[in-house]
């Protein structure tokens, strides 16, 4: 029994002592990590663009950056092209096949969390680490433990309760659930600083969970912003070489004339104009999870078809869904069992440099997202502002934080108002005089404050002071 103690501890030490000697050294180098900052992400690199708009910003107010992550998907060619921005790469670790789904999540976190941890403490010393949350489990421990090894302050942007997603597939009481929120709620107020993303969900941390933190809304980063229509067309002609809907419907005259189904160039002028009776073009981006419920815009879609059969002033439809995630095949499915003949669907993931050229050359953007909290707000509608691109929304406790209805876009409860919305937004299309086009001139006179210069007044105060 005593030998086994002694191997035990033996263990034990030969875990930690490295660690300890490499955190000691780590202070002793704290000089150096003065304007060093890790950004971790426990998730796709490329799928998570406030980390990276944090990892720019900071790259820009003069600070080394190592961004850790899943690199799945590529980020955006700034981030790559930056010299003061070094990507790691993170191995996405397989869970056990086989036995009880517990065991096997509990298995996963801790290779996890043992990973993570050997990873951090090989990174050059930080003055801070930046973690999204979520996913938290187990990175918010992770994190306080290097920063208590090493000297390094653990701010959390909270971006939405990672329990609370959990919650849509097992249930609100399940033992993993509950275990899940008290890990975030006892880690998350070990941490020095925390941002969030709404003033309710500011409130909810402060009031529920003891932890002060400052809100940090989203904003469109510089590159969201209309699309020129000779960019448009290029965008049309290269989707088109994959995804037919975007190919022209007749041959133009001249052979050397370049056509889209929205845009043609032409041969001699190379100049390029709007097809007249062009469909319109309506865009939705989703991570497609539980918390997006994608068959409302396919109901919505059907009352349209039928309107429009019945002669309503109405056009064709193409609309694109983006995004990769789990539930992605079964939406397909459902799509590809619809028999639309003036609508078509395609679900494409983008180039990150293509995304926001779809959304500045787009006529009307959806979002389906219904936070898990009912306390975060969707990104992609921020997006879609800073191309001024009007929106209708599905609609939840603190969208009003961002879309203000019949302003810069239209909120629906339903599949049915949403239909009744794309009617009305969409009738006559292209009219000058539509309520699409009053909306799209809102966006155009508002001054939206972009992300890099919202961050350098709300978070640069707080890493300079600190």
């Amino acid at each position: 029994m005593a030998a086994s103690c002694v191997v035990v501890l033996l263990l034990l030490l030969s875990l930690f002592l490295p660690l300890l000697l490499l955190g000691v050294w780590k202070r002793w180098q704290r000089g150096r990590a003065a304007r060093h900052v890790v950004v971790l992400v426990l998730g796709d690199v490329g799928r998570s663009p406030r980390m990276q708009y944090h990892a720019l910003s900071l790259a820009k107010s003069g600070f080394s950056v190592t961004l850790l992550g899943f690199c799945n998907s590529k980020p955006h060619s700034e981030l790559l092209e930056s010299d003061k921005i070094q990507v790691v790469k993170l191995t996405e670790l397989q869970g056990l096949a086989v036995g009880p789904r517990v065991l096997r999540y509990g298995f996963k976190v801790v290779f996890q969390a043992v990973y993570l941890l050997w990873k951090l403490m090989w990174t050059e010393p930080a003055a801070y680490i930046f973690l999204q949350n979520p996913p938290g489990l187990p990175s918010i421990s992770v994190c306080w433990l290097v920063g208590c090894l090493c000297g390094s302050k653990l701010v959390i942007d909270w971006h939405n309760y990672g329990y609370s997603i959990m919650a849509l597939v097992h249930g609100a009481t399940h033992p993993i659930v509950l275990l899940a929120k008290w890990y975030e709620k006892f880690f998350g107020r070990l941490s020095h600083l925390n941002l969030c993303v709404t003033n309710a969900m500011r409130e909810d941390l402060a009031k529920n969970w003891c932890i002060r933190a400052v809100t940090v809304y989203d904003k469109p980063a510089s590159f969201f912003k209309e699309t020129p229509l000779d960019r448009q067309h290029e965008l049309f002609m290269k989707l088109g070489r994959t995804h037919s809907l975007f190919r022209a419907r007749s041959e133009p005259s001249d052979p050397d004339t370049e056509r889209s189904a929205f845009t043609e160039r032409d041969a001699q002028t190379r100049m390029v104009t709007r097809i007249c009776g062009r469909p319109a073009l309506l865009v939705s981006s989703t991570s497609w999870t539980e918390d997006e419920d994608f068959s409302i815009l396919l109901a919505a879609l059907e009352k349209f078809e039928q309107w429009a059969s019945d002669g309503e002033s109405l056009p064709s439809l193409v609309c694109v869904i983006t995004g990769k995630g789990p539930l992605k095949e079964h939406y397909i499915h459902l799509i590809s069992q619809k028999r639309f003949r003036c609508i078509q669907v395609c679900t494409p993931w983008l180039e990150a440099e293509d995304y926001p050229l779809l959304l500045g050359s787009a006529d009307l953007g959806v979002c389906l997202h219904k936070s898990s909290s009912g306390l975060d707000l969707p990104m992609k509608v921020v997006d879609m502002f800073g191309c001024c691109l009007p929106v209708c929304a599905v609609n939840f406790k603190c969208l009003h934080e961002l879309v203000q209805h019949g302003e810069n876009g239209l909120v629906f409860e339903d599949a049915e108002e949403l239909a009744s919305q794309l009617q009305m937004l969409l009738s006559k299309f292209p009219d000058p005089a539509g309520k699409l086009n009053q909306l799209r001139k809102n966006l155009r006179e508002s001054e939206q404050l972009r992300w890099h210069k919202s961050w350098q007044r709300t978070v640069l105060p707080l890493v300079v002071d600190s």
